[in-house]
């Protein structure tokens, strides 16, 4: 069994855009594992590349899957879903993903409710922002929430300062821009987990940055029988 990044109540930082691609067991399809339990059927988050014209066979989600489309085009039977797709896939989906002329998505694996079977499907390039009013300089489009986790994207005006106790914690993926945290500098693809009562210091770097942002789900750890 994989264990990577599996301790939940510790800070952790990578910089996807410099991790090594790994094979998957399908020809075209790579990825940079972020965290993970378990082989092949996992508990995981990880940044994915499909190589054009790379596709898996058809498979069900026992454990739900939920992605953003990170560039170019990922694709299955219901559609073709852009950069900047939000999926939602919950328990039970059954679906043949590819891409024609390849993709990258960062994708969480088996990390649904196990009762929850409401798909969602987000193209975040047609809906607009709300500018948060306790957070002066940050807007947000919300994504999905309910009772057990919040997701959201964040927009930072360059030289916004973040300054915050996160109790439940939280996991930030840069899309565009970068900010920096303490002494780290993040940039797009740098992943990053806030463990619960951990603190996020940010300051939003010259160009500003957009962020994907869960909060309130490590707390629940659900990982695959298997595992």
């Amino acid at each position: 069994m994989d264990l990577i990044n599996a301790q939940f109540d510790q800070r952790v930082l990578l910089h996807g855009a410099d991790l090594p691609w790994v094979d998957s067991p399908v020809a075209g399809v790579q990825r940079r594992m972020l965290d993970r339990i378990g082989g092949e059927v996992a508990r995981a988050t990880s940044i994915v590349r499909y190589a054009p014209g790379s596709h898996f066979s058809p498979h069900t989600h026992h454990g739900g899957e939920e992605f953003l489309v990170l560039d170019g085009v990922f694709q299955d039977e219901r559609g073709d879903y852009p950069a900047g797709s939000y999926i939602r896939n919950p328990p039970t989906t059954r679906h043949t993903p590819g891409s024609e002329t390849g993709c990258v998505i960062f994708v969480k694996l088996w990390q649904f409710d196990p009762a929850d079977r409401t798909p969602e499907v987000i193209d975040t390039n047609k809906i607009g922002r709300v500018d948060d009013a306790t957070r002066p300089g940050v807007a947000v489009t919300p994504l999905f929430e309910d009772e057990r986790e919040t997701v959201s994207l964040e927009t930072w005006l360059p030289g916004t300062r973040l300054d915050a106790v996160m109790p439940d914690g939280a996991e930030l993926l840069v899309l565009s821009g970068g900010f920096t945290e303490g002494a780290d500098e993040l940039r797009a693809w740098s992943w990053l987990r806030v463990p619960r009562g951990g603190r996020l210091t940010a300051i939003a770097g010259a160009q500003g940055t957009t962020v994907w942002v869960k909060t309130r789900h490590l707390s629940l750890v659900q990982v695959p029988p298997s595992a």
